[in-house]
């Protein structure tokens, strides 16, 4: 078995710091979606249970609105870090490396362009809301604590690109995500390759 005589590559405090910020930012972004999804199942399931031999759940459809926003903006950003956001990855793929980074620095700044206008323009919508005092109906909560999450995940998804591009222009290889190098990359839970 032949060894690899290059020596080990130092990585600087910067890295360490980027590393150890994304591991904590995925974790966060994962806790919430696993529970996300899990409670709008089981409000959805005991719903349909109270419907049908009681009464419904006066504040379902509110709670549930809020986990599905809460779900779907977080999701975008864990979306773009992870490279599992739509993209035309049968060109890049037939592009030669050079010409695939440049179109993934491309995609990724106009990407980053949109997703910062939609949080300009959702941070406004929020702090319209704000001003208006309006209440949900079932939980009498105010309604712009649900769109709190809207220009966060906006605002998230365009650092991510923004990572992206960094990370494109750092790196020989092209990267379709700041975390995930290939498209066909194995991913690993718990230990095991899928």
């Amino acid at each position: 078995m032949q060894t690899d005589s290059r020596p080990p590559v130092k990585i600087g405090p910067l890295r360490k710091l980027n590393r150890a910020i994304g591991k904590v930012v995925n974790a966060i972004e994962v806790v919430i979606l696993v529970f996300c999804v899990a409670a709008l199942g089981m409000l959805l399931i005991t719903n349909v249970i109270a419907r049908t031999f009681f009464q419904s759940i006066y504040f379902a459809e509110e709670l549930s609105m809020f986990l599905v926003m809460l779900t779907t903006f977080t999701g975008v950003s864990y979306g773009v870090r992870k490279a599992r956001h739509i993209r035309m990855g049968a060109f890049l793929d037939a592009m030669p490396p050079k010409m695939e980074k440049v179109f993934i620095i491309i995609i990724s700044l106009v990407s980053a362009v949109v997703m910062a206008i939609m949080a300009w323009a959702s941070w406004e919508y929020l702090l319209n809301a704000m001003t208006k005092g309006h209440m949900t109906p079932a939980l009498r909560m105010p309604k712009w604590t649900f769109y709190v999450i809207i220009p966060i995940g906006f605002g998230l998804a365009c650092i991510q690109y923004i990572r992206t591009i960094l990370k494109n222009l750092i790196e020989k290889e092209p990267w379709q995500s700041p975390d995930q190098q290939s498209e066909y990359e194995d991913e690993q839970i718990g230990g095991t390759q899928i």
